[in-house]
Parts: C-alpha cells; structure tokens; sequence
C-alpha cells in the first residue's frame, strides 16, 4: 500500500476518535450531567439531577430564566503542586556516575594505584547503569508529570467555571505540596498555581478579607449582578492547608506570611446579603423600633475562613496559636444570636472534625515531635472539634440552653482526607449525662431521619475529595438558598469528577498524534499538486526482441505461382 494511501485510511479511524474523545474530554460536565443542586422543598429527600442539568443548561441559552441558588460554591480539595522535591536528580548533575568515571580514567582525581583507580571506573559504570540511567529517565518522566498536572488540574478548574457557572470558588488547603519547601521554590509553585493551574483567578484582596467584628462590611448582595459580583466569579478563597504552612508544631511566622503574601489572608470572614424583594416578607425582619419582637433578621451567608493548623497542641509558635484562638473566639462572639432565624454560617477550614474510627478513611491520628509540637494529624481532636460545634454553631446537648440547643444554620467544607467523606454530627439531648458527640455518614443519617429530629441537634460535614488524578480529579459543588417560608438557609452538595489524569494525558497524546499524521498526509497531497508523482513506481524489465506478427510477415512479397522451377 503506498504511503499516502495509508495514512488517508489511517486518518479515517483517528479523526473521529480524536475528535469524540476531545469532545468528551472538554465536555465531561456536560456528558456526566454536573450541575449544582437547585433550590428544593423539605419533602424532596434526594436533588433532582436531571431539572439541575436542564438548569445550568439555560443558564447558557437564557439566563433569566433559572432558577439556580443564589450562592454557588466550587470547592476544590487538595491540589498539591509538587515541584523540586519529587525530582530525583534536581540540582545535580543527572550522569554523575559517568562523570566521575571520565575523571578517574583522565587522572584528574586523586587515586595513586592504577588498580584501585580502574576498579572505581568500573564502580562508576556500573552506578552509571543501574543508577544515573533509571534516576534520569524517571527525573524527566516526572517533570513531565508535572507539567501536564498542572494543566489537568486547570482543565478542571476553568470547564466546571465554564460549565457550572459559580458564584464564588475555594481551595480547601494544602494548594502545595510541601511546607518544607525554600523560598524560590515556594514562588516557583506559587506562580504555577496562578498562571496555570488556575489562571484567570486572583486571591481575595486584603481589605475585603477582615477580621470579624460587630461592625462590618458586606462583602457582596447575594443574586444581584453587579460588578462586584463579577469580581468574585475570579476570586479564590484559598484555605491554609498542612502542606502550605504546616502543622501546629511545623507553623511558622515566616511560612505564615509567604502562604499570606501569595494566596490572601489564612483568617478572615466574608458576609453576604440577600435581599428579599417580597414587600410582605420584609415587614416581618426584625427592627428594634417598628418590629422588636421579630425573630427574624436580613438574610445573611456568613463564610469563615479557619486556619486550623494549629488549633491543637502543643504548638511551635504558642502566639499563633494564642492568635487562633482569638480569631475563633471573636468569631463566636460576634454571630447572631441562635434564637434568631435568617443566618447561614459556612466555615471553610482544611482538617476535617473529629470522628470516630470506620466513619471515614482517615482515622484519628497524631504523631508529635521529639521536642514537642504536633508533627501530624488526620483529624482535628475532639476537644477542638467541640469548639466549631457548640461554640461557631451554638450547638448544644442541653435542651434548655438558648435555641433550645439547636444552634445556628449551616455547614462545615473541609479537605485534608483525600478521599473525601459527607458525614453528620449529632447529639442526642435525651441521654442526660450520657449525652456525647457521634458522627455518622450522611446518607446513613438521612436514612435513619437525623437531620432535622427533635432534641437531637446536629450538623453536616463535608470533606471534599481530592482533585489530584489519584483521586479522580474531584470537585465538589456546594447550593445554597434561602427559604422564605421557614425563614431559613438550605443547602445541597454535589460531586463531579474528571477520572484519572490518564485519560487526560491519553486524549492530548492522540490528538498530537492525529495532527502529525494530517500534517504527513498534507505535505504528500501538496507534493502530488506539485507533480512529483509519490504514489508510481518505474520498473525496468529485460525480455526478448519483439516477434514479428504473421500479418507483418504475410506483407512480404513472394514470387507468383507460374515462375519456373530450377
């Protein structure tokens, strides 16, 4: 078969291949049918994927016709940008074996017997292949590794942006993948992080990061298009995560203040307004001089961002730990009141809660150093875990405490357990003394009607998976809306997930190979235009004399019948 026969055939089977898996590739949220959870009543027991797809597709046709929740979040677990660390010959020559051989047969070591300087040769040679070899190649397969991880990671990030349209996104911590790494390092990442694996976005700025307190600022209105808005549709909430700034007993101010220089503030809050357009419904909001006995205030999502890192001890920097515990403190101090109706706290933080063994993956887990300080943990401990339950939520397994113990609306978004968990806090008033914190899987929570029971007050956690490739390039998305009936925030979660980074890698090396092969195919078509004929072949043959045909033969003239014999 002549060549450019066969790469048109062969541009028959890849064309449409390529071009389907690329299709799939740059549409998977649309074939998976992602979408964020639409605003439901309280008897819908499961989302209704299908209404939450055709949704998010109007969005894109006419938007003004949807019914999406009015707080949208994408929240993105654990990237870990690796880097230097995860190269083996970084820094150093990759054929170092090789070299020193060189130097040893050149003389330029200092070896005085010739048999001892031989034997090193050999010794070298030897490292050579069975060292420098293999530690090059695996060196120059990871640094291709990450190359291309950081723009899976991106691919992630801007389709779901694309597709499931946002309002705002958060990272849930460990953004790097190593606390340990030096400063040029920690740029070099840092600059990855922005300019490829989320390009386009921008950390939250300083001034609109603030500190909590009685009197604040709004950071937003909540379904209202403006510019401001817009600007947070590019936002980041970045969450400080073990490998960004290390554990309790790891935490530095120096590694404080680069995470804080390159990703925004570690601690802060964010609160955002709805307004409520129904004339009637804002009639009965709370006003201390024309409706004082109103238990209902101005609709408001209040986000957290907790620096977790070092709420247990001991730490290395007992005044940043001391700082945590203000900022909690504060942030307890500073909410509504759990009598009143119309608030929605959502915290943000990167070790999950406690829990028991079997609930999730990550069991608990501590290790310290020798000298003192937590060297690593899974799980926030349960002392620490109290504080965002009953303190950050007003939760309480008293029934006569305010609120009757109920606390405050809202939930708990956290990464760190790479294979993510949704579980369920609670605690049963009925117990007397006995009473104390379980948790449980959501969905076994649900099932037994948890949520929701009288005299059994708990909360919803949320530990997104990771998007790494290893855990199938995960994104979680996270509804929420108001409820002007019951005067009360409701929120959804769902997942989307890529696949492996394989299929990434698989789609952009077919395509590659599709367009080298249409390019082959092009130069021999403009090649034949050209005249040079690709396709033919001369071949050359040696035979015998052409035999004359008895026609010629017969034209010969031969004598008449009446000549005389001899």
């Amino acid at each position: 078969m002549f060549p450019a026969t066969l790469l048109r055939n062969v541009l028959r089977i890849l064309i449409p291949f390529a071009v389907a898996c690329t299709f799939y590739l740059y549409l998977y949220p649309v074939f998976l049918g992602c979408a964020f959870p639409l605003p439901q009543s309280l008897e819908q027991t499961e989302p209704n994927t299908a209404a939450a797809f055709q949704d998010t597709w109007r969005q894109h046709v006419i938007p003004s016709s949807s019914n999406a929740a009015p707080f949208r979040l994408l929240a993105l677990g654990d990237p870990q940008l690796e880097g230097d660390t995860s190269i083996r010959n970084y820094n150093r020559e990759p054929f170092l074996h090789l070299t020193w051989a060189f130097r040893h047969l050149s003389f330029q070591t200092d070896q005085p017997s010739l048999r001892k300087r031989f034997r090193q040769v050999f010794h070298d040679l030897v490292d050579f292949w069975f060292d420098d070899i293999p530690d090059t190649a695996e060196s120059i397969r990871k640094r291709i590794d990450l190359f291309g991880n950081d723009f899976y990671l991106a691919h992630i990030y801007r389709t779901l942006k694309w597709w499931t349209k946002p309002t705002h996104v958060t990272v849930l911590g460990d953004l790097l993948g190593s606390q340990w790494i030096r400063e040029k390092e920690f740029n070099r990442r840092s600059w990855r992080f922005w300019n490829r694996s989320f390009k386009g976005g921008e950390r939250v700025p300083d001034e609109v990061a603030t500190y909590p307190g009685e009197e604040y600022e709004l950071a937003g209105l909540l379904g209202v298009e403006d510019s401001n808005a817009t600007a947070w549709r590019s936002r980041i909430i970045n969450v400080a995560g073990n490998h960004d700034v290390g554990y309790a007993g790891d935490l530095t101010v120096e590694r404080l203040e680069r995470f804080e220089r390159a990703f925004g503030k570690a601690a802060y809050e964010l609160r955002f307004e709805l307004p409520i357009t129904n004339l009637e419904a804002n009639a009965t909001v709370y006003d201390a001089e024309k409706n004082p006995d109103s238990n209902r205030l101005v609709p408001e999502l209040r986000i957290v961002n907790v620096n977790n890192m070092n709420l247990d001890t001991p730490a290395a920097d007992q005044s940043l730990q001391d700082k945590t515990y203000a900022f909690v403190n504060d942030v307890i101090n500073t909410a509504s009141a759990v009598e009143y109706l119309g608030h929605f706290t959502l915290v943000l933080t990167h070790i999950p809660l406690y829990k028991p063994e079997g609930v999730c993956v990550d069991a608990p887990y501590f290790t310290f150093h020798a000298g003192g300080g937590v060297k690593e943990q899974n799980l926030l401990s349960a002392d620490a875990s109290r504080g965002f339950l009953e303190g950050i939520f007003g939760l309480n397994g008293d029934p006569n405490a305010p609120g009757q113990g109920r606390g405050r609306r809202g939930v708990v978004l956290n990464g760190h357990d790479h294979e993510g968990c949704d579980t369920y806090h609670y605690i049963n008033q009925t117990e007397g003394d006995e009473r104390q914190w379980r948790a449980t899987r959501w969905h076994s929570a649900r099932a037994d009607g948890l949520p929701g029971k009288p005299e059994m007050p708990g909360l919803r956690e949320v530990t997104v998976r990771s998007m790494m490739g290893g855990f199938g390039g995960n994104a979680g998305l996270l509804s929420v809306w108001f409820d002007e009936i019951d005067w009360e925030w409701r929120f959804e979660f769902a997942n989307c997930a890529l696949g492996r980074q394989y299929f990434w890698w698989f789609v952009h090396t077919l395509d590659l190979i599709t367009l080298v092969v249409l390019a082959v195919y092009g130069i021999f078509q403009v090649a034949a235009a050209a005249g040079f004929d690709i396709e033919s072949t001369t071949v050359t043959t040696t035979s015998n004399p052409p035999v004359k045909s008895n026609k010629a033969q017969a034209s010969i003239p031969v004598g008449s019948g009446d000549a005389k014999k001899p």
